[in-house]
């Protein structure tokens, strides 16, 4: 597997966002699963995907690479699971493009974290993009409270934060590998599903789904996202994976005719703004 490593970080971080993006239309897809069935058989294909990943790359190394990571891997690995387990109740509570839309604020909450956690200035630019996407949050989360889809929206945006905290752990230990943390997330992530569900039974179809739900959608993603992230500079990174965010939508409407109302694609056009703003701001020592 390391031809991986030699394709552009790039290309490599769009191949993320594409894969990831689908996310939406799979969960759709299920027939009869349960969010807890659902995350269990995703997050069992998606730990054996890895572990094949790790083992044909490092080889006798891989478990060595994994128990070096420490405390900060297993923090970063409960960070990301909270995030995994979210992602499941998010889309079955709320539309993907409020999820989606949502999940892209990670970025402002990263400047915030790095404010109050590593001591990194907050330009003016940056706290003009933080007012944008919280007016575009308060936008979609107060249309919530009208259509029913407030617990969904809450839980995606507590996947955002998950996420930024995630970036904050791996920020404070340079020297930790994302991997074992991605590894650990997994596991935790079945462990939650093992423990909630009734029964882990599902159909032949659903089965299917959770396969194409755990490698290709998430442990692809993830993996692109990993290796491509560091080689590419982080405002391209947040750019590129703005696929995502757009990409879950459009396959929704284009194969299951799901529309959200206008509110969210203006709330999201505010987030969107909100992040691309922070996104091509020149990054200065000391400034986040």
């Amino acid at each position: 597997m390391q031809f991986v490593y030699k394709i552009p970080g790039y290309i490599l971080c769009l191949l993320a966002g594409f894969c990831l993006s689908f996310g939406g239309p799979l969960i759709r897809s299920y027939e009869s699963a349960s969010p807890w069935q659902i995350l269990f058989w995703r997050s069992v294909f998606f730990v054996l995907a890895l572990v094949a990943f790790l083992l044909l790359t490092y080889k006798k190394e891989a478990f060595n690479i994994i128990k070096k990571s420490g405390f900060p891997g297993i923090l970063g690995g409960v960070f990301l699971s909270i995030s995994f387990t979210g992602y499941i109740f998010a889309m079955t509570k709320t539309t993907v493009a409020n999820v989606a839309f949502m999940l892209s604020t990670q970025t402002l909450f990263l400047a915030v974290f790095g404010y109050f956690l590593l001591k990194e200035k907050i330009s003016i630019r940056g706290f003009a993009a933080i007012i944008i996407a919280m007016l575009g949050i308060f936008l979609m989360i107060g249309d919530s409270l009208f259509r029913g889809s407030l617990t969904g929206n809450l839980i995606a945006l507590l996947i955002s934060i998950s996420l930024a905290a995630l970036i904050i752990t791996i920020r404070k230990h340079p020297n930790l590998d994302m991997i074992p943390a991605i590894f650990y997330a997994g596991i935790l992530s079945c462990l939650y599903a093992f423990l909630m569900s009734k029964s882990l039974v599902i159909s032949y179809r659903d089965f299917g789904l959770s396969f194409l739900f755990g490698v290709p959608q998430l442990a692809l993603g993830f993996i692109f996202l990993t290796i491509g992230s560091r080689t590419t500079p982080a405002v391209t990174v947040g750019l590129l994976m703005l696929v995502e965010s757009i990409g879950g939508p459009i396959w929704v409407w284009l194969f299951f005719n799901e529309i959200p109302p206008m509110n969210v694609f203006i709330a999201g056009l505010l987030i969107m703004t909100a992040v691309i703003i922070k996104s091509l701001e020149k990054v200065k020592p000391g400034v986040n």
